[in-house]
């Protein structure tokens, strides 16, 4: 069975890291099921320079956020993990506390109650009080927490290769064996 992944996206800064995963997901062969908020289109816009139907052209399937009646709103609906990608504070908040509010954030719910993998791509810092309370709630309920910060030990030499690198990450966690993350090969020739 092809594997199926949920992606979500929204208004945080870093829609680079959704497209991203659309595309690489593609080529190895992963089913994508996207949803984007509409902050998530304004800063699709912003950033990429594309339209939803554009990004959404990238994806297998699409859905507004408003279809709460979507498969992918139902447990039954298997999937291998849920990617939101960037994930906005208020995205982070309405999971920790269960608002099933729209097709995003009732499908995160989804991915925690069937103990799938849920990763949240969070994009703000400096981090206050609530943000951190919020990703320790998300965190007990079974959810990652996933940051996109790049690893310089593999000597990046631009941004794409730090996108790449990260969104390989990400995949891989989220269970897509096909992924291509670059391994740590550790210090050669150190000296104690």
């Amino acid at each position: 069975m092809t594997p199926r992944l949920v992606l979500g996206i929204t208004g945080a800064t870093g829609a680079v890291y959704g497209l991203r995963i659309l595309q690489r997901a593609r080529a190895l062969g992963v089913q994508t099921h996207l949803i984007v908020t509409p902050a998530g289109v304004l800063n699709v816009h912003h950033e990429l320079g594309l339209s939803r139907s554009e990004l959404e052209a990238e994806a297998d399937q699409a859905y507004a956020p408003a279809d709460v009646g979507a498969c992918i709103a139902s447990g039954s609906f298997a999937t291998a993990a849920m990617i939101v990608a960037p994930c906005s504070m208020k995205t982070l908040a309405s999971v920790a506390h269960g608002f099933g509010d729209n097709l995003l954030t009732r499908a995160a719910d989804v991915t925690l109650k069937e103990r799938r993998r849920l990763i949240l791509m969070v994009r703000e810092t400096p981090f206050n009080l609530a943000h951190l309370r919020n990703m320790t709630a998300v965190t007990e309920m079974g959810g990652i927490v996933f940051p996109p910060l790049p690893a310089f030990y593999h000597h990046p030499k631009s941004i794409d290769e730090m996108v790449s690198d990260t969104v390989e990450r990400v995949l891989e966690l989220a269970g897509i064996t096909a992924a291509q993350p670059q391994s740590w090969a550790g210090l050669r020739n150190s000296t104690s």
